[in-house]
């Protein structure tokens, strides 16, 4: 039996616990097992903790306004098993490409829950969404309005879509995961008129059905504040739109972005605090521009899925240089979470194996990659490890495995779904020969 968790609890699964042998436990499961059956680098996911993350969306949401519709955002991580378990949840997804398309089609999700979002959709990728009868294209840019509007031409069929605005609100995060202010790649600046001729020129279309708008401020999102003062713009651009050209606001999506907690000393708001702001903001603004309620459409990725993931480890060299630092060695790294190398992102770590040990000493937790900057964990307080410890890092769930990458011609890792102590693979590690079979010697 499974004690509970108290060192960095609210950072795991909410099935993590420590059993009578000291190791860590994840949905019934033993890490230390699991280690042992499937290899490392594991990434584990919590069944329970993904359902009940998912429900959290649709309660919090659903209590406070009418009409709401979830989507995954499968960026963060998807494959077949994780899509058929958010697809029986009740859940759509947003899809950024032909590939995140394709998975959700292979794990029978219904067409009609998909919204296809990507600021440079290629003519294939709209036909295969358009062939597959998808249930929303989010327009970015007026290149994919006039190509989508072709391809709808081609076909004799219309299309509902929505409009994506950037609604010029500083997010406060960090500026490789910022997509809502002025200067972004993504959508339809109000400022200069850009998001007026799209929706003018979208409504106009007779293959084209505008049927709401879409924001999205960026990920990692603490502060709540910022929804509402986008929202509230938005939301008076779409009464201008109404009032200039006649647009009917069916749905409105404020996209995603709700922060998650990857360090002790920084806890995300909960869910409920989203919720309130969000739908809150929504009435008082439609009251106030004279607009109907419209249906709400959520786009959570990272937190849905964060937390119910852990990453695994095993420790190997370990080299200490007197009066400066120690580097602890594992056998991943930047390959199968490149997230601190890129912005700096910071994680906890536990050594799964020795749950009860008391810190000792401070560390750095370095990749096996062939790049200084493959470091996982800067400065960290651990146990004495030993190369063979098991280490486990929380919140490991969203975008670890989805920008994983075969440098060093290293097989990306494999990943297990846990449930009242069964573990199923649900991805197989892969080979050398996964990795040369594209090759043409």
């Amino acid at each position: 039996m499974a004690a509970t968790l108290v060192t960095s609890g609210a950072l795991f699964p909410q099935t993590a616990g420590v059993n009578s042998q000291d190791h860590l436990v994840l949905g019934g499961c033993d890490v230390a097992h699991l280690g042992a059956s499937f290899g490392t680098p594991l990434y584990v996911f919590d069944e329970a903790t993904l359902r009940s993350k998912a429900r959290e969306y649709r309660g919090e949401f659903g209590a406070r306004y009418p009409q709401v519709t979830v989507l995954y955002a499968a960026k963060a991580f998807i494959n077949q098993a994780l899509a058929r378990l958010f697809a029986q949840e009740g859940l759509g997804f947003d899809v950024v490409s032909g590939g995140e398309m394709a998975v959700a089609r292979a794990a029978g999700a219904p067409p009609e829950r998909l919204y296809f979002h990507g600021n440079n959709k290629d003519p294939q990728e709209l036909e295969q969404a358009l062939d597959w009868g998808i249930g929303r294209v989010v327009v970015d840019n007026a290149y994919e309005l006039e190509l989508l509007e072709e391809l709808c031409r081609r076909r004799s069929l219309v299309q509902p879509v929505l409009v994506r605005v950037t609604p010029g609100v500083d997010p406060h995060t960090h500026a490789y995961i910022a997509t809502g202010a002025t200067d972004s790649k993504f959508g339809f600046t109000l400022v200069n008129g850009a998001a007026e001729d799209a929706v003018a020129r979208a409504l106009a279309s007779p293959h084209l059905r505008l049927v709401g708008l879409h924001m999205h401020l960026g990920s990692q999102l603490f502060q709540v504040e910022p929804y509402a003062d986008a929202l509230r713009g938005v939301l008076a651009f779409a009464a201008q739109m109404r009032d200039r050209h006649g647009l009917a606001l069916e749905e409105f999506s404020p996209g995603g972005g709700y922060a998650v907690q990857y360090l002790e000393e920084q806890p995300a708001p909960p869910l409920s605090s989203y919720a309130q702001v969000i739908t809150e903001q929504l009435r008082q603004a439609c009251q106030e521009q004279g607009l109907p309620l419209p249906r709400l459409i959520l786009e959570p990725g990272r937190s849905l899925v964060a937390r119910a993931g852990v990453a695994l480890y095993r420790v190997g060299a370990i080299k200490e240089i007197p009066g400066v630092r120690t580097y602890v060695s594992v056998d991943g790294g930047m390959a199968d979470n490149i997230r601190p190398a890129l912005y700096q992102a910071r994680y906890e770590a536990v050594v799964a194996n020795r749950m009860s040990d008391p810190p000792h000493e401070t560390v750095t937790i370095a990749g096996k990659y062939c790049e200084s900057g493959d470091i996982l964990i800067e400065g960290i307080r651990l146990p004495r490890l030993r190369p063979g410890d098991l280490l486990a890092l929380p919140a490991a769930g969203a975008y670890c495995l989805a920008m994983a990458s075969n440098y060093n011609v290293t097989p990306r890792p494999a990943v297990v779904l846990v449930k009242e102590g069964a573990a199923r693979l649900i991805r197989r590690r892969e080979t050398y020969d996964d990795l040369m079979q594209w090759d043409i010697p």
